[in-house]
């Protein structure tokens, strides 16, 4: 017996668990990097603009890389670009437990960003969102979304226990090897996952870009991820510092952001659940505000133990709630055959913010030592977000429309 998609349901369900568990596995350490700016900082004598300027590069590579990744999955299929990405990323990372000149430190952001970018949980949610049946995506979307989060919060507080145990060197080295776990994986999602533009040239892409560019409600997809990535990167690159700057203990900041982490899961389901049920873009709309309220009342209050748990928690709901309803609105709009590319561009504005909220942080800081500027900005750029969501479309667009004629 076969499903909608032709496919045998237990290879189905086998594949699904292999793409959560990807996501798990490849997002984790790289989204809880941040709670080694502390120790590294002190430890080589660094300013933060050294680590930050790491990690934007990271981001700004994942992001360029990532429509480039989505683009070879739409033709050749997603496991083998996966597999490259988890070979490029734990190089990447081994690396950075050896080196100590400032300048190579800043340049492994290059190869984890590449290899983060290939084998990144938008690779593998929409990998299971081809496979899957239009009414089941944006659940899909969403478990594959939270599993990643649970990859976050496992990581978390397992490099900050290393750190303390075995020091960030061996640590990171640690890390690095752990991508190899990905491989296995990959068999299970190769036999389920097949190219969908196989037979496309280089001008049916350019087309495709083309007109979802001259497309408003993906214009605005395409900006608005730009808010999330800005805040993702910002907080989950300096909210450990900050805390520690703070006087609050070291295992406050790892936990905050496993607790980030711990509370996607939730809001990872809730996303994916109510862009079935409701209107996506307002869902993404209430999301942004929502964001910009949280953050105004986390600087306006006292900061203890308490209010930064609190905070991470109410922020996990938020974290990645955004990425199944944007994911799911590239796919509605503007269909499934270049799915993965153009999910892919949308990312990079995603990441291009990540790069200007982690390295901005760090020049912010070593300038005045004060974050304060970098958290008024994020809530001005939440309230923003929600506005550019509004005139989304939610019906299919020029290329959905094409693919189904």
């Amino acid at each position: 017996m076969t499903d909608a998609k032709g496919i045998n349901p237990a290879q189905l369900n086998v594949a699904i668990f292999a793409g959560c568990m990807v996501a798990f596995l490849s997002f984790g350490f790289a989204a809880t990097f941040g709670v080694f700016l502390a120790p590294m900082s002190a430890d080589l004598g660094w300013g933060r603009e050294v680590f930050s300027l790491s990690v934007a590069i990271q981001a700004l590579a994942w992001g360029f890389a990532q429509p480039v990744a989505g683009a070879f999955a739409d033709r050749f299929g997603t496991a083998r670009v996966l597999a490259f990405g988890a070979v490029f990323a734990g190089m990447g990372f081994a690396l950075r437990g050896v080196v100590t000149d400032p300048v190579l430190f800043v340049l492994t952001g290059v190869l984890v960003g590449i290899g983060t970018g290939a084998a990144s949980f938008p690779i593998v949610i929409g990998a299971l969102g081809k496979i899957v049946t239009p009414e089941r995506r944006s659940f899909i979307l969403g478990l594959g979304t939270a599993a990643a989060s649970l990859g976050m919060f496992v990581a978390a507080p397992a490099a900050t226990t290393m750190i303390g145990g075995i020091g960030w060197q061996t640590a990171l080295i640690v890390i690095g090897a752990s991508f190899a776990l990905i491989l296995p994986f990959l068999l299970f999602i190769a036999r389920v996952s097949k190219p969908t533009a196989s037979g496309s040239s280089a001008s049916d892409f350019g087309h495709a870009l083309g007109t979802a560019f001259r497309d408003r409600s993906y214009l605005c997809l395409f900006f608005g991820f730009f808010v999330c990535g800005f805040h993702v990167a910002f907080i989950q690159t300096h909210l450990p510092a900050y805390v520690v700057d703070s006087g609050l203990a070291l295992w406050v900041g790892g936990w905050s952001l496993a607790f980030i982490g711990l509370f996607n899961i939730a809001g990872s389901f809730l996303s994916g659940w109510s862009g079935q049920v409701y209107s996506k873009k307002k869902v993404l709309s209430g999301i942004y505000f929502t964001r910009a309220v949280v953050i105004t009342c986390f600087i306006l209050i006292p900061l203890s133990e308490t209010s930064v748990l609190v905070f991470s928690a109410l922020m996990g709901l938020l974290w990645l709630s955004t990425v199944p309803l944007t994911m799911g609105l590239v796919a509605q709009t503007q269909g499934m055959r270049f799915f993965s590319t153009l999910a892919g561009l949308v990312f990079l504005s995603h990441q291009t913010g990540s790069f200007i909220g982690a390295w901005l942080g760090g020049r912010i800081y070593d300038l005045t030592q004060d974050y304060t500027p970098m958290w008024w900005a994020a809530v001005a750029l939440g309230l923003l977000a929600a506005l550019i969501h509004m005139p989304i479309r939610e019906a299919p667009g020029p290329l959905a429309l094409a693919e189904q004629r």
